[in-house]
């Protein structure tokens, strides 16, 4: 297996992100690319991550490829990666990835690949009857706000209107975006919809905003979360959270 980019900026940000959720994952390299599905240890979140196979300038691989990985160090060598780095991952059968880094020097890492000895992540089939695309600034305000009163917030759609809440003990946060041409809201319910989500992983997928100013939210009544961003013919990466229970 041979991989090549040219610019290792998705894949550097996309790891730095993922890491903060997932502390050893399952790559698997296909035709189609670069992929990810993992859980979090709690099992309260999971990360869906694709990074296509069009981003590279080389991209040989045969056979499907597994790699699995500590995430910590992975991110730990892409950090010393530069936007005008070659990047070059390569397995053989030394059981290790070889990360290369190219500019005028070449900077050579070896990381171990696990034996994370479990069957293959599947992402659930869930249903969402109600979609918001917005940009990726404008939510993470809004979660922001809500990160001050309370370590949970609660998502909710009616009509035309988004709405991001938080309630303390004493204090509360309301944030309604109304339907507009930056905020847009697809339905196939009447009826309102909201459910509520722990802030302590929501500020973490947020973090994936700097891979695109777009972010599309899949919601349905006290049900789980589904967060997506997506960069056309590059990338996608995408989280599902748990709900959090009323009387948690």
């Amino acid at each position: 297996m041979r991989l090549v980019l040219n610019d290792p900026t998705y894949l550097k940000d996309s790891i730095t992100v993922i890491s903060d959720l997932v502390n050893e994952a399952k790559f698997s390299v296909t035709d189609e690319g670069l992929e990810l599905v993992a859980m979090d240890p709690a099992n309260v979140a999971m990360v869906i991550f694709k990074l296509l196979a069009s981003n590279f300038s080389e991209f040989k691989v045969g056979d499907k490829k597994e790699l699995c990985l500590n995430l910590a160090n992975l991110k730990q060598v892409l950090k010393r990666a530069k936007a005008n780095d070659q990047l070059v991952l390569e397995a053989g059968g030394d059981n290790k990835l070889k990360v290369q880094l190219k500019s005028g020097a070449t900077r050579t890492f070896h990381l171990p690949l696990l034996d994370l000895g479990e069957g293959e992540q599947r992402v659930p089939n869930l249903s969402f009857p109600i979609v918001v695309s917005t940009r990726s600034d404008v939510l993470n305000e809004a979660i922001e706000d809500s990160s001050i009163i309370s370590e949970s917030v609660t998502l909710s759609v009616e009509p035309e209107r988004f709405t991001v809440s938080a309630a303390g003990d004493t204090s509360n946060a309301h944030i309604s975006i109304p339907a507009d041409d930056i905020t847009k809201i697809k339905s196939e319910t009447k009826a309102d919809v909201k459910s509520r989500f722990s802030l302590e992983y929501l500020k973490k997928m947020m973090n994936a905003s700097k891979l695109s100013s777009e972010v599309h939210i899949y919601l349905n009544q006290d049900y789980p979360l589904k967060i997506e961003y997506k960069v056309m013919d590059k990338l996608l990466l995408s989280f599902i959270l748990a709900p959090r229970v009323e009387n948690d």
